[in-house]
């Protein structure tokens, strides 16, 4: 990996947190034309100098890195596991291209975590190439406590959907996968047809690599995938489709724990309940 200063990175924000350090940063990225901003939690582990494992969480739609780190409480339980917590954003920002700022659920805060091929998306819109280089070079060369190899992925929604497509196509980079109320099959719902279709294109060939249920279908990892989804979430039959990767990983062997969490929604609330089982997942996995 490319090593980076750290007068590369501009820290936003520090605010000290259950004796570790949460901070913002914003820094130049060539993959996504612009500048990018991540939030990184250093448990007081790794300010202590010790080799941490990492778990990077991805954002849903609409959210900034902001979202998880002020509302899901991952901060208390990534200092007591000692666990380095990034959250990146969700896509790059003014591009300048006409409508990206249109609509909730397509460009701006809605990168889909995948390297676009449609003009003028192509140029800019290419998370799943920051998340899986980019931004690894970043942590690598500016936090020397970060265990490169040891790190878990996990997200909501579109970041749910993220998690599980980066994992399933690099677990040996991503050797532990979470996700709450990930969006399963893009292919088969609105969210999922109007990103792919947008970013990539009309041939559907092509978007077979950016859906969780596609993927496990020919690549299952070794790790066991979990999985949280509120039964009361207004999105699950008509976007999320937790089944259809239910029966996938049945049929490909893929190990996966689903848990249906009646009466939770879709809400931050709903993530914030369930965060410590998923870090400790990772924990675990990584251990």
């Amino acid at each position: 990996m490319t090593e980076l200063n750290i007068t590369d990175l501009d820290l936003i924000s520090e605010n000290k947190m259950f004796g570790g350090l949460q901070r913002v940063y914003s820094h130049p990225s060539k993959v996504c034309n612009g500048v990018m901003r991540f939030a990184i939690y250093l448990p007081p582990a790794a300010l202590n100098r010790n080799k941490v494992p990492v778990v990077t969480y991805l954002s849903g739609l609409t959210c900034t890195e902001d979202n998880v780190t002020v509302k899901a409480g991952a901060q208390r339980i990534a200092s007591e596991l000692g666990i380095i917590f990034v959250a990146p954003d969700t896509s790059p920002r003014n591009q300048n291209i006409p409508g990206e700022d249109d609509s909730y659920d397509f460009g701006s805060a809605a990168g889909f975590y995948l390297d676009a091929t449609e003009d003028p998306w192509s140029g800019s819109y290419n998370m799943y190439s920051y998340i899986t280089r980019e931004l690894q070079d970043v942590i690598s060369g500016n936090f020397p406590e970060a265990n490169m190899n040891r790190q878990g992925i996990t997200g909501h929604s579109m970041g749910g959907h993220g998690a599980l497509t980066i994992h399933l196509k690099n677990p040996d980079l991503f050797k532990t996968c979470s996700a709450f109320a990930p969006i399963c099959a893009p292919m088969s719902c609105p969210w999922g047809e109007k990103a792919l279709g947008g970013y990539l294109g009309t041939d559907k060939s092509s978007w077979i690599d950016y859906d969780a249920t596609e993927l496990v279908k020919k690549s299952p990892s070794s790790a066991t995938l979990l999985v949280d989804q509120g039964g009361s979430d207004t999105f699950l039959v008509e976007q999320l489709k937790p089944e259809l990767l239910q029966e996938a990983c049945d049929k490909s062997g893929q190990k996966l724990t689903l848990r249906m969490q009646e009466g939770y929604d879709h809400s931050y609330f709903f993530m914030a309940t369930f965060i410590e089982d998923h870090l400790k997942h990772h924990f675990n996995g990584l251990s």
